[in-house]
């Protein structure tokens, strides 16, 4: 028997997949405004385990990771630097993948790209508007969180209990409420942004994970993992879009890995105190 320890119910559960024999693995993964450090590769060599031993137990793993290729930090790094966001990230997207065959991790079967995937959010965002989940304010789309009531229910967060801060969407757009998150950010000028129906502008960063998952692992699969600083509010919101728009169970297992520590601290780039595989290569 086959047993996890389950994020959303804080137990160890029998893992029983939706369909027999396969399971269905969705895996946060890298940002691409510079190269990824072993805190990062930490998660992935957790999450390679997980799917070789499952492969191992005789299921049939579909694995989708996936890239992260526009948000505030690339913008910002790609304009410092004076390039396109496109060629901008393509140098770091190589890097991952050298570093993943560096490190004899097992490719994912896919690896979208948020850049092309819009439709895919749009179509998101708009059940999501047909539903009274989402609203339009200032050009921008913002997820109505009063109107999901079981919010929390994998962070254990007290919804009344959150205030604005650094894991919370602040922009200048004005909201319903300050708790509610950004799904459409409206164009602004000098950065990048696509025309759609909902209006020019470009994907907020948890709608990218909803829309790809679902894409391509259905609407409802066996596992999401990601680090634990992913719980809140990522993939908190990534549950709350998802159900909102399909009234469905998102995913039946969380899996979450703990932080890489240094010197006492997370490893982080904010914190200056990473180290990338190439320092240690």
């Amino acid at each position: 028997m086959l047993r996890f320890y389950n994020t959303l119910s804080n137990k160890k559960e029998r893992f029983v997949p939706l369909h027999p024999d396969k399971a269905l693995i969705y895996t946060c993964g890298p940002t691409v405004y510079d190269y990824a450090h072993i805190g990062n590769f930490r998660a992935y060599i957790f999450e390679d385990l997980l799917r070789r031993y499952l492969k191992f137990k005789g299921y049939q793993v579909t694995q989708v990771m996936n890239i992260t290729d526009v948000d505030d930090k690339i913008i910002r790094a790609s304009k410092e630097a004076g390039k396109d966001m496109g060629e901008y990230t393509s140098k770091y997207i190589e890097a991952f993948f050298a570093d993943l065959d560096a490190l004899r991790i097992e490719r994912a079967e896919f690896y979208p790209p948020a850049t092309k995937h819009i439709p895919q959010m749009v179509g998101l965002i708009k059940r999501l508007q047909e539903k009274g989940f989402a609203y339009t304010r200032e050009s921008s789309v913002y997820f109505r969180l009063s109107a999901f009531p079981s919010y929390g229910k994998l962070s254990k967060i007290d919804l009344q209990g959150i205030k604005p801060g650094a894991r919370i969407d602040l922009d200048e757009y004005g909201k319903e409420d300050i708790r509610d998150f950004v799904l459409w950010k409206g164009k602004k000028e000098g950065e990048p942004f696509w025309e759609t129906e909902l209006g020019p502008g470009r994907p907020g960063w948890h709608i990218e994970c909803s829309a790809m998952s679902t894409h391509y692992l259905g609407e409802s699969f066996d596992i999401h993992t990601g680090g634990v600083d992913l719980i809140f509010p990522h993939h908190e919101n990534e549950i709350a879009q998802s159900e909102a728009a399909t009234g469905r169970q998102f995913v039946r297992y969380w899996l979450h890995c703990r932080h890489l520590i240094v010197e006492g601290e997370k490893m982080s780039k904010s914190k200056g105190n990473y180290y990338t595989l190439r320092d240690l290569l």
